[in-house]
């Protein structure tokens, strides 16, 4: 007889490794799980230490500042009851420096934070220069790395990344669901808008293969400035190329720009955007019409309601949300990544049973998560644990962000 492979007395190790971030993810709503009103307190004197380098300043300040947010809230909720490493439950301590979107100051913050013994695991770097910046740091001095940038290249090639992960979606995932979006919507030529820099390198390689599998004519590729720079060349460049729609790989806030920049040149057509454009500066006032009824691929914590609502997971993000609006007026889609950072080397360390660097790693690479932000699956060959099911297709609506598929 074939032995079963499902059923609710098969332990796997998705099951398994998902089951033991879901208690994690218990601890982190705050009661759940106490019995006889009894609260785990910490141990004294015993931390985790998590060492995070983030644009609080300058141009990449739209996503750092988010990161920077949503750490504070989900370490104070964990912190109720500590984490629970081998026969000690340690509290979370984060040190948040501001690398002011440089990568040389991200380098050496990065360094000065490794250099100690205290420090455990870094974080950090929304934009992918920063977080390459970190890299090497961390491969030196052996230290596990969450990166929140977007980028491929921040996890490959793997043989020089051993202590590298990323949260965020990789573009050739990100890049098929928009190629995909696009043949449905019965558009035949677009030109896509990409940033200078990694970010956008790595969205014109994956978007340029994407279009072709999925029979879509890319018209013409256009560089925009960095940050800060004038869109409106660029443009200009894109409308002249008279395609069907244009697809802006930027993170906010020049993805907005470039949107107000489009239209100006008299882009009437669709426009599509990628992850990197999901912040609350790409819906702000300035931008409200030149974004009105743009598409986005983005992880599923742009919606609530795609979380499964008995789940761990799900009361999580809720606190999260909830939390966050209390305290800045506002909910921005990006700010689980860097929670979900945090949940992923909280949860290696309650598994290892250790604070070790090398131990971290380990179970860092061997964790299936159900985040807040999507489901992440990081095995010993694959370091960018995204699961491309966990992106789904939403459009501005009413000055919103609002779920299709």
């Amino acid at each position: 007889m074939a032995t079963p492979t499902t059923g609710p007395s098969v332990l796997t190790r998705r099951g398994v490794l998902a089951a033991a971030a879901g208690s994690m993810l218990l601890s982190a709503c705050g009661r759940d799980g106490e019995r006889d009103g009894a609260v785990p307190r910490a141990t004294p004197g015993h931390e985790l230490t998590i060492g995070a380098t983030l644009e609080l300043s300058g141009p990449g300040a739209a996503l750092g500042v988010a990161q920077e947010r949503a750490l504070a809230i989900s370490a104070e909720a964990i912190n109720e009851k500590g984490v629970a490493v081998g026969n000690l439950r340690r509290t979370i301590r984060l040190e948040v420096l501001d690398n002011a979107s440089d990568p040389k100051i991200a380098a050496r913050q990065a360094t000065e934070l490794g250099q100690r013994d205290d420090v455990h695991a870094l974080l950090g770097g929304a934009l992918t220069e920063t977080s390459m910046a970190v890299i090497g740091v961390a491969q030196e001095l052996r230290v596990p790395f969450v990166s929140l940038a977007f980028g491929d290249a921040i996890t490959v090639p793997l043989a020089q990344r051993a202590f590298i992960y990323k949260v965020t979606p990789d573009a050739g995932d990100v890049a098929r669901r928009l190629a995909q979006l696009i043949k449905a919507e019965g558009l035949r030529r677009v030109v896509l808008l990409a940033e200078e820099g990694l970010y956008g390198n790595s969205g014109v390689r994956a978007m340029t293969g994407a279009l072709r599998t999925a029979g879509v004519g890319l018209a013409r590729t256009v560089r925009l400035p960095r940050a800060g720079g004038d869109a409106g060349r660029a443009a200009e460049q894109a409308v002249a190329a008279q395609a069907d729609g244009v697809v802006v790989w930027a993170t906010a806030p020049t993805s907005g720009a470039a949107a107000r920049a489009l239209r100006k040149a008299g882009h009437t057509g669709e426009l599509f955007f990628d992850a990197g454009a999901v912040a609350e500066e790409t819906l702000e006032s300035q931008n409200a019409l030149a974004v009105e009824g743009a598409y986005a691929v983005h992880p599923s914590s742009l919606a609530a309601s795609t979380i499964a609502n008995s789940s761990a997971t799900a009361r999580a993000y809720r606190e999260l949300v909830s939390q966050y609006i209390r305290r800045h007026g506002a909910y921005n889609g990006f700010a689980p990544y860097a929670s979900d950072a945090l949940l992923l080397i909280a949860t290696a360390a309650r598994l290892a049973g250790s604070v070790d660097r090398g131990r971290l790693r380990a179970y860092l690479q061997n964790q299936i998560t159900d985040g807040m932000a999507g489901m992440y699956s990081f095995t010993p060959i694959r370091h960018s644990g995204m699961e491309r099911h966990s992106l789904g297709v939403y459009r501005i609506d009413g000055g919103a962000w609002n779920r299709l598929s």
